[in-house]
């Protein structure tokens, strides 16, 4: 019986691959809707730890309920000033990590 090698290949090879190079306009879409799914969790995640309902939040930053679902079904591009609201109304801290030309820069 003859063993066959697998190559194993690392996740960032295989986003290279199948989604295309960092770059490109196809691996920019995948990483910024990737984004928004994280921040429609976080925002669920964290309304849910405050016990408030999607009604309760959209109140407290004067939007509708729908709106807040959107957000967090990452159906929508929301607006830094949105999202800086909802995490204020949530009493949760929010960190912006900002990377220009090898230059780290964190804006909280």
């Amino acid at each position: 019986m003859t063993q066959t090698k697998n190559k194993t290949y690392s996740l960032a090879e295989m986003k290279d691959k199948y989604i295309g190079k960092v770059g490109t306009t196809e691996r920019d879409d995948y990483e910024y809707e990737l984004s928004m799914e994280v921040l429609g969790r976080m925002i669920k995640t964290a309304r849910q730890e405050r016990n408030l309902t999607q009604e309760q939040l959209g109140q407290l930053i004067g939007v509708q309920k729908s709106q807040i679902s959107k957000l967090e079904s990452s159906t929508n591009s929301a607006t830094i000033d949105t999202i800086i609201k909802v995490f204020k109304a949530l009493k949760a801290d929010i960190h912006f990590n900002v990377t220009l030309e090898n230059q780290h820069i964190q804006l909280a």
